[in-house]
């Protein structure tokens, strides 16, 4: 029914909106969009506030995705495709949050946790790749691009297209995100992270 879809879509993109980076710095008295990058997601969390912040940052983003469409998927379990709908809206909520007049992160960490309930191979072989690249150039905009597109590869070799589309959508939208992170790889200007 429509009205599944809706409230499926409405309450993920509130679940998403919520911009726990941006939570944790205040509750320090840091306004996180500020420092750093401005960006409210772990990576500039880790930078301006440490590992244990970042890393808090970076589960809670995960686990709002999972959180998301787990639960609509588990209450609405006869709508097809209902965990797609809720997947994206989480992840649109993410990076434009209503909370934050529609400004938000990169929506890195809550496409993973989203994408984790609806291909759990391509998700975890993308998180993998993340964290490897992430060690070896240090370079999080590099990791998250490249890991998301191997992520993206393995799921278009699903049967379901609705879930290949899916993983191109939330990929075109990364690179969107990303597009100033892009601007600066190529100039070799992008900033590393410390690990």
């Amino acid at each position: 029914m429509i009205e599944h879809y809706l409230i499926a879509g409405v309450i993920s993109y509130l679940l998403g909106s919520v911009p726990c980076g941006f939570l944790i710095a205040k509750s320090k008295g840091v306004d996180i969009r500020k420092e750093g990058s401005g960006n409210i997601g772990a990576t500039n969390v880790y930078r301006v506030l440490g590992k244990k912040d970042g890393v808090l940052t970076l589960v809670l983003d995960v686990g709002k995705g999972a959180l998301a469409v787990t639960l609509f998927t588990l209450i609405f379990p006869k709508e097809t495709h209902i965990d797609v709908v809720s997947a994206v809206s989480a992840v649109l909520g993410h990076d434009f949050s209503v909370f934050l007049l529609f400004k938000g992160g990169k929506g890195v960490a809550t496409s993973y946790g989203a994408s984790l309930p609806i291909d759990p191979l391509a998700s975890l072989v993308g998180m993998f790749v993340w964290i490897g690249i992430l060690l070896t150039t240090k370079y999080s905009s590099l990791a998250a691009l490249l890991s998301f597109l191997i992520a993206t590869l393995i799921a278009i070799s699903s049967n379901d297209y609705v879930v290949r589309i899916y993983f191109l959508s939330l990929y075109v939208l990364m690179i969107f995100k990303h597009r100033e992170n892009i601007k600066r790889l190529f100039k070799r200007e992008e900033n590393r992270i410390k690990i």
